[in-house]
């Protein structure tokens, strides 16, 4: 678990919010589509979700968001709606 703090500029200064960021990562059975690419996509969008990526071998999924905002099982919703197979979580 990470714990972070951001930033934020207004027209009367800056304040700082603190945030819980954790970063949930996944082995994939199956490399991805450009559909599910596409899905995960529109998943960036969701508030709370901070980043996504694949890793080099495109065999792993990570995700980095604020678990204040967004939980654990949100990402795995979204996994299972974009149909990506996941082999296990590895944290």
């Amino acid at each position: 678990m990470h714990v972070g703090e951001e930033r934020v500029g207004t027209e009367r200064g800056w304040y700082t919010t603190r945030m819980t960021l954790m970063e949930m990562k996944y082995a994939l059975a199956s490399p991805l589509t450009l559909e599910q690419l596409r899905e995960l996509g529109e998943f960036a969008n969701v508030y709370g979700l901070r980043k996504f990526r694949l890793n080099d071998a495109k065999t792993e999924l990570s995700f980095e968001y604020d678990a204040s905002r967004l939980r654990e099982t949100e990402l795995e919703h979204v996994l299972r709606q974009a149909k990506i197979a996941v082999a296990k979580r590895l944290n």
